[in-house]
């Protein structure tokens, strides 16, 4: 990573966590919003975790708001797969639904 100004680092993590909290609370159930503007507020944290930002900051961002993080897998998907889930989590996912194919074939 380039050296970032101090002020647009700062500026970026204030955006990414201000979007991941709103998205967290959407996905809460508390806040209710439309359609188009959960999709425009999903849009809007696609740029913010587009930006440039130190690793470290942008993992404690991904740890403290799970559905920032699902955002971010599914935004990085294709270079690293489910990278953030629980490779157990993945595992079993992964032969409950193999499980599940089997016996309806057997149907």
């Amino acid at each position: 990573m380039s050296a970032i100004p101090r002020e647009t680092v700062k500026s970026r993590l204030e955006t990414v966590i201000a979007l991941a909290r709103l998205l967290e609370r959407v996905e809460s159930g508390p806040v209710a919003i439309s359609a188009d503007q959960y999709q425009a507020l999903v849009r809007q944290l696609q740029i913010a975790l587009g930006q440039e930002l130190p690793d470290d900051a942008l993992q404690a961002v991904l740890g403290a708001h799970p559905a920032a993080a699902e955002l971010y897998e599914n935004l990085h998907y294709a270079q690293s797969g489910l990278s953030r889930s629980s490779l157990d989590r993945s595992v079993g996912s992964e032969m409950l639904a193999s499980q599940l194919i089997a016996r309806a074939a057997r149907r």
